[in-house]
């Protein structure tokens, strides 16, 4: 199975960069079809991995990927679940919701 890992730990204290490179990570994983991203926002605090989550719960992200999974055996640990629809079935939804 193939995965994109991110790791914050060098980019902790600047913010503009987290949101690039959460972005891009996303962005690849949607093109490539990839199925699982793997975010290490560290341990510290957890205020780097609260605001990894708010930015993966905003409405425009959300709709990029299936789910997130909490590491409940590493705390510094968060993993993006995708589900890419095969084209194929892309197709024939489309096909159907044109006939309605």
């Amino acid at each position: 199975m193939a995965k994109l890992k991110l790791d914050l730990h060098d980019i902790y204290n600047r913010g503009e960069t987290i949101e690039k490179e959460l972005n891009r990570v996303i962005q690849e994983a949607v093109e490539k079809r990839i199925k699982v991203v793997e975010i290490i926002p560290g341990k510290g605090s957890g205020q780097l991995k609260k605001r990894v989550l708010r930015f993966l719960n905003q409405k425009h992200i959300r709709n990029l990927y299936h789910r997130v999974e909490k590491d409940d055996k590493n705390f510094g640990r968060i993993f993006i679940h995708f589900r890419h629809l095969d084209l194929f079935f892309i197709a024939i939804l489309l096909s159907v919701i044109n006939e309605i």
